[in-house]
């Protein structure tokens, strides 16, 4: 739990010691008893809540049972509990759901009434004060973003607009494995360079450049200055703020947490300000997202604001990039703890797609074991194992129980993915599975469900099937040792390896045809 007081006062003088604690019991003890005010009179005002875990702590609520990673303390908590239960985290009531049944009852009978945000203070300072896609509350404006997200942004004709980057972003991937791996194994790290290739491919279609894993000869202070920014945003996006749950936190401004966060936003801000400035003016013709949005702008600038715009680049670069990157790392290692499924999956590409080109997106259709091996990593290991939170504008009923106005809801698909009433062997990891079988939306959620899901689902669904498909294709794999994989979890969002994955990769002849196309055509 947050540590609120310093635990070295005790060494002070008795009558200073004294005043201090005089000081902290007139500070705190209105703010207990509002909160136990609050809690007293919000028993009597809701009944027929969800189940709720004892004790519950006057002011922090539930906090106390909170331990990473989340979705298996919630998953702990439902089995004792049931698939529906009521906690406080602070000021905060939230419900935790861990059923189909109940998911579906969620966002179809539900999905108007829970489709809102909780409004925390990352959203107001990287959410643009509320207004981007992931943070903005259920309404006209909202409505029109994800309009222009299915219509302009991840439409068929626009993702295959930029076709070309996303082939040549796997072609670089594949020529820097193959530098020492022609003749014979070498060793590979694999999660940074997923990573780049995530982060490339969105760069590149939003504003036309790379940023990663260029070459010392090509670095420059822009490219640094992003990857750092980055760091900081995905860092910031997946911790949370004690603050937006404790308000006191909040007041006092507890480890210079708004403080901290408004730097890095100002930052962050100056940094798209400067690329949307570049593109202004550029021939209309000119294929980059920022581009298309700055033609929008033209048009409709009292709506389509430079920070509307920089919204809209953030929510890519935050859902589109780490989660592709994760995904593909788990199925890798997943495969190499099953060999026998990586040569299936070998099998089927050389007979739907050859040995003489790579794959490309129209193969996808025709390769039903390699989509299986996705699914079955979207169900084990999904880069969102507690989807987004989601908020009721309004009172509402969830599997019998009342929920107030204002409740947070959490969905743990980690939990539903592992199911055993709903999955054969749940925790093996077996995509024979999927085989001849149309799985509920409610069952399998990697890219959440309802009005809130992620809009970017065909273009991360391109980026790793082509991507996985051309790693398979190109090399053989194996273990460094005998020893397996190590499948731990480690802390993050997007629910990243504890270890980064190492594997040795040979080319095959494949590589080799590739290699020599490029060194013609420089």
């Amino acid at each position: 739990m947050i540590q609120i007081f310093e635990s070295n006062f005790i060494i002070l003088r008795p009558f200073a010691l004294a005043w201090k604690l005089f000081g902290y019991t007139t500070l705190f003890l209105p703010i207990f008893f509002f909160f136990l005010g609050f809690k007293l009179l919000y028993k009597r005002s809701v009944p027929n809540l969800p189940p709720s875990p004892t004790p519950t702590f006057p002011i922090i609520g539930h906090l106390h049972l909170l331990k990473p990673p989340l979705y298996r303390t919630f998953h702990s908590l439902s089995l004792k509990y049931g698939p529906i239960i009521s906690l406080k985290f602070g000021n905060r009531l939230v419900v935790v759901v861990s059923s189909p049944s109940l998911v579906e009852e969620c966002f179809t009978k539900n999905d108007i009434v829970l489709a809102n945000r909780p409004q925390f203070l990352i959203g107001k300072y990287l959410g643009y004060n509320h207004t981007g896609i992931g943070s903005s509350p259920y309404g006209d404006h909202l409505r029109n973003l994800r309009r222009l997200c299915a219509m302009e942004i991840f439409s068929t004709s626009r993702l295959n607009m930029f076709l070309s980057i996303r082939k040549d972003e796997i072609r670089r991937l594949l020529i820097k494995l193959s530098e020492n791996s022609l003749q014979n194994f070498a060793k590979v790290e694999l999660k940074s360079k997923l990573s780049e290739l995530s982060f490339n491919i969105i760069m590149r279609m939003v504003s036309g450049k790379r940023y990663f894993g260029i070459d010392e000869d090509e670095e420059n202070h822009e490219a640094k200055l992003f990857r750092d920014l980055i760091k900081e945003v995905l860092k910031r996006a997946g911790a949370s703020n004690p603050g937006d749950f404790l308000p006191f936190l909040r007041w006092i401004d507890h480890q210079n947490y708004e403080k901290n966060l408004a730097k890095i936003t100002a930052k962050v801000d100056a940094f798209l300000e400067g690329l949307i400035d570049e593109h202004r003016g550029h021939n209309k013709d000119a294929n980059t997202m920022i581009d298309h949005l700055l033609s929008f702008q033209e048009s409709q600038p009292e709506y389509y604001t430079n920070e509307i715009i920089k919204g809209i680049i953030l929510a890519l670069l935050n859902a589109g990039t780490d989660t592709s990157a994760v995904t593909m790392e788990w199925a890798l290692s997943h495969l190499l703890n099953n060999p026998e499924l990586l040569e299936k999956a070998r099998a089927e590409l050389e007979t739907q797609v050859g040995t003489d080109r790579l794959t490309e997106e129209h193969d996808l259709a025709n390769l039903p074991y390699l989509h299986n091996i996705i699914l079955e990593t979207f169900r084990l290991c999904p880069a969102g194992p507690m989807l987004v939170p989601h908020e009721s504008s309004q009172d509402c009923n969830i599997g019998g129980y009342n929920i107030p106005q204002g409740t947070m809801l959490l969905v743990n698909a980690w939990a539903i993915h592992r199911d055993p009433n709903i999955w054969d062997d749940p925790e093996s990891f077996n995509p024979e599975r999927f085989e001849g079988v149309e799985i509920a939306p409610s069952k399998l959620l990697p890219f959440g469900m309802g009005r809130r899901s992620c809009p970017g689902a065909g273009l991360a669904q391109r980026v790793i099937g082509v991507a996985l498909g051309s790693l398979i294709q190109s090399f053989v794999w194996k273990r460094i040792g005998e020893n397996r994989i190590d499948l731990s979890e480690g802390k993050g969002l997007t629910m990243p390896k504890a270890e980064p994955l190492e594997a040795m990769c040979k080319a095959r002849t494949i590589i080799s045809k590739i290699v020599q196309e490029d060194a013609s055509s420089a």
